[in-house]
C-alpha cells in the first residue's frame, strides 16, 4: 500500500434502494400448499380399535365371485367403507389366493388385473 497502489474512498450521496425478488401468485401457492401439508402431517388424531374380520371379507369377496366370469381387481374393493376396510378385503384377497379359492390373472404388463372363483376358473395357476 502507498507504492504500487493507493487507497481510495469513495463517498455515495444517494440511498440505493434494495431490489426485493418479486413473489408471484404461484409461489405463494406452492408455500401454502407446503404449509398445509405440513399442518397436516402434524395434526393429533386418534386410533381406535376396529373389530374387522378377515374371514367375513373373505365371505364377502366369495360372494360377489359367485358367477362363472372374471372379475376386475379393484371392484372387490368399496373405498366409502375406509381405509382399514380396504386393507382388511386386500388381506381377505390374499389369504384366498394362498388357500387356492380364488385366481388372480393378468393378460400383460399394466393390463387389467383380474379374479374369479378357482372351483370354476380353468387349468391350474
Amino acid at each position: 500500500v502507498e507504492r504500487d497502489f493507493e487507497w481510495v474512498g469513495v463517498f455515495v450521496a444517494e440511498k440505493v434502494v434494495e431490489r426485493l425478488p418479486e413473489v408471484s401468485l404461484h409461489d405463494l401457492q406452492l408455500a401454502w400448499l407446503k404449509i398445509a401439508r405440513q399442518a397436516r402431517l402434524k395434526r393429533h388424531h386418534t386410533i381406535q380399535r376396529e373389530e374387522m374380520s378377515v374371514r367375513e371379507h373373505m365371505s364377502l369377496i366369495l360372494r360377489r365371485l359367485r358367477d362363472d366370469h372374471f372379475v376386475v381387481f379393484e371392484s372387490l374393493f368399496d373405498p366409502r367403507l375406509g381405509v382399514a376396510s380396504l386393507v382388511v378385503s386386500f388381506l381377505a384377497t390374499l389369504e384366498l389366493v394362498k388357500e387356492r379359492l380364488v385366481v388372480v390373472t393378468q393378460n400383460e404388463a399394466f393390463a387389467p388385473i383380474y379374479v374369479k372363483r378357482a372351483d370354476s376358473a380353468t387349468g391350474d395357476a
